[in-house]
């Protein structure tokens, strides 16, 4: 496995989890940077440093590379936001950072402990990125909570210290110094575009095509892997691409390919378009592969897929995230609607609901509608939900403006009767 690139070194202990980069890098018409070269060589640097391994916990580390697809950065230790600092308009003030791209760096994400990760005011040179985070990982190591695993991770290191005592220790790692600027000296980032993940894009290489594959729940046969595997090599270049949304990007496919790409996909089992209402549809292992759950989550997240898809049509999109225990691991805080697996007193399954939730330009914590609603039961609230915004929403609102303009009081009074 490990001659085809996939390694285990590292694992099964508090180490960097996983590095993430946007997975349409390199092709993305909008991008500013490919990012694919500084994952890969934070991910060999950690590889080949031993001290790098044994963290107080684990540490994600997203790059993103401020075009149209969510790399969830602002869910991470560390987020490297690919950005923008334009010409001055007029001569520029001593010090401040010349014209070009650079990593603006977000801080402390984690928010299955209800937080996003926050701007540091660090602009980074790409080609000081890997080294920036190396320096950032070494001082968690070093002065990260051992002895309290709910607070080992990095916000709580930061919230202790204070941004700048922890940029001075990073310094102090580091043969550059650091360099700062407000967000007002970057160009504002591109908005996401959600459910972006799905459907066909156009490349920034001409005549050549992505294909958005939606995976129900992330779970594949070895059969639609090797099928995957195959239509890749012969109607594209080989290549597949995994996101965080539990799906994968089929790129460099030819515009006359296209159309048969798509068929053989949907014969697949699979989807390239999706309802609106379920192309954002994410769930962790769940208890039939985690002894931390307390819910089949992905049972539930595709009875819930299929019972949408017959029944409900929204003109915006909506994620929703089935989580199976408080750790978060689909990070249900940051869903439209959100659900936390629960044992119920009768000892069936069940889930706490939370609704708001949102990542990157729509970035907010999701507050809790009900406690212990049972899993033979979130269907029909869902439906009811996406049916009230429908018949609510002003033109043009989204799902989460829609939910942040009522009281959890008001939503709560709307589906309790």
């Amino acid at each position: 496995m490990q001659e085809l690139g996939l390694t285990s070194r590292g694992s099964g202990a508090d180490n960097v989890r996983n590095i993430t980069a946007s997975p349409n890098s390199g092709f993305d018409p909008d991008e500013l940077l490919d990012v694919r070269p500084f994952a890969k060589a934070l991910h060999h640097y950690i590889l080949n440093h031993r001290d790098l391994y044994g963290l107080p916990r684990k540490f994600n580390v997203a790059f993103d590379n401020g075009g149209s697809i969510s790399v969830a950065a602002d869910t991470n230790d560390i987020g490297f936001i690919a950005c923008r600092v334009p010409d001055p308009r007029d001569p520029p003030s001593p010090g401040a950072p010349a014209p070009g791209i650079y990593f603006r760096v977000q801080l402390g994400g984690i928010t299955g402990h209800g937080d996003f990760a926050r701007d540091t005011g660090l602009l980074v040179k790409p080609s000081e990125a890997v080294a920036v985070a190396a320096a950032m990982i070494r001082v968690f190591n070093e002065h990260g909570d051992r002895t309290n695993r709910k607070k080992a991770r990095l916000k709580y290191l930061l919230d202790s210290w204070g941004l700048d005592r922890f940029l001075d220790e990073t310094v102090r790692k580091l043969a550059f110094p650091l360099v700062r600027a407000p967000l007002s000296a970057c160009e504002p980032r591109r908005p996401i575009l959600k459910h972006g993940w799905l459907g066909v894009h156009r490349q920034a290489q001409r005549g050549l095509n992505s294909i958005g594959v939606g995976i129900p729940v992330g779970r594949m046969s070895a059969k639609q892997m090797r099928t995957l595997a195959d239509l890749s090599e012969h109607l594209a270049k080989g290549e597949l691409r995994l996101t965080v949304w539990q799906n994968l990007i089929l790129p460099h496919v030819p515009d006359a390919f296209v159309e048969s790409a798509r068929r053989s996909i949907q014969r697949m089992g699979f989807f390239t378009e999706a309802s609106l209402a379920t192309g954002g549809v994410i769930a962790c292992t769940g208890s039939k592969g985690c002894k931390y759950a307390a819910t089949d989550t992905k049972g539930h997240a595709l009875a819930l897929m299929k019972h949408l898809g017959q029944r409900l049509s929204l003109e915006h999109p909506v994620n929703l995230h089935f989580t199976g225990c408080p750790h978060s691991c689909a990070q249900h805080y940051c869903g439209d609607i959100g659900f936390v697996g629960a044992r119920l007193g009768d000892g069936t399954e069940g889930y706490h609901v939370v609704l708001g939730g949102g990542m990157d330009q729509e970035q907010g914590v999701a507050r809790e509608l009900f406690r212990g609603v049972r899993a033979s039961e979130v269907n029909a609230l869902v439906e009811a939900v996406l049916a009230a915004f429908n018949h609510g929403r002003t033109p043009g609102e989204s799902f989460v403006s829609w939910c942040r303009r009522h009281s959890i009081k008001e939503l709560q009074e709307m589906f309790s009767s």
